[in-house]
């Protein structure tokens, strides 16, 4: 017995080292360190809503839907097309975007903030012109707004559906603040602060939205050429099948993604994908039950 759990507390070790090396990028263990090592105030105390959703393996989920989503603004897409490289180094972009998610969620207040700094420069020197000749800026005040939505909803979605623990009413409205502070440190202006301001929002923008040829290639790309050995596209179909079932039909219809994903593992596969995760990662940090939440066997 002794064995067979050794067996498999290594298979687990294993998984996650490859994993999370795949997510934080070479140095992520460092900041990994750094991150949670260092003390200090933080932006958000621990128990916070933003904790417990950032900190969740759901977020897989929501983040892969939140790209499909961010991608049918086209000057949003215009700028990921033209300055991501997001084709030649996925893994890369990935890091960089879940090493922004842990240090603004997780660092200290100063960390935090070197962060959002760091962000703003590169910012400023991203813009061009969208192939139907509007100008587009990185640190519009309008696409970062957007951008923040779409990720917003994306990773409450995904929490809400498969997250470990349920999420209340009122947790749901504190992840919504707690992440519009990140997005007006970054720029973003008529930033949502409650759950149904950030449905208002996200409704508001849907005239600007279209899926241009950028936005077809991208989500050909992050839902049928995945960078990953074949071995493995077996599992991240899952994956890609719970973040495609949270999808607004609009969006689905708009992007072309046949609706077999939805139907046929859509649910079961995002938490399956998602407890996978959990299994490999475990959480973040340390959570403490909330007393008013129940147990994902009381809910109806």
């Amino acid at each position: 017995m002794t064995s067979r759990r050794s067996t498999v507390e290594r298979a687990r070790a294993r998984a996650g080292h490859i994993l999370f090396t795949k997510i934080a990028g070479s140095d992520g263990y460092a900041a990994r360190a750094r991150i949670h090592g260092t003390p200090g105030p933080r932006w958000f105390p621990p128990g916070s809503a933003i904790r417990r959703v950032h900190g969740d393996a759901s977020t897989f989920v929501g983040g892969l839907r939140a790209l499909l989503l961010q991608s049918l603004h086209p000057l949003a897409m215009a700028g990921v097309a033209g300055h991501s490289g997001f084709r030649g180094d996925p893994w890369g972009r990935l890091a960089r975007t879940s090493t922004f998610l842990a240090y603004t969620t997780f660092a200290t207040a100063e960390h935090a903030q070197e962060m959002i700094d760091r962000v703003r420069m590169v910012h400023e020197r991203v813009r061009g012109k969208a192939p139907d000749g509007r100008e587009y800026r990185a640190s519009d005040p309008h696409l970062l707004a957007w951008v923040h939505i779409a990720e917003a909803d994306s990773f409450l979605r995904a929490y809400q559906r498969y997250g470990d623990r349920p999420i209340t009413p009122e947790d749901a409205d504190e992840y919504v603040a707690q992440s519009g502070r990140i997005a007006l440190a970054l720029g973003a202006t008529n930033v949502p602060m409650t759950t149904a301001e950030l449905a208002a929002a996200f409704d508001a923008y849907r005239p600007e939205l279209a899926a241009t040829p950028a936005a077809l290639d991208t989500a050909r790309f992050l839902l049928r050429e995945p960078p990953l050995p074949w071995v493995a596209r077996g599992a991240y179909g899952f994956l890609a099948a719970g973040a495609v079932s949270l999808l607004p039909t609009w969006a689905r219809e708009e992007l072309q993604i046949n609706r077999w994903s939805t139907r046929a593992m859509g649910d079961w596969g995002g938490e399956l994908a998602t407890r996978a995760v959990r299994w490999g990662l475990g959480p973040a940090e340390p959570q403490s039950r909330p007393r008013s939440a129940p147990t994902r066997d009381q809910r109806s």
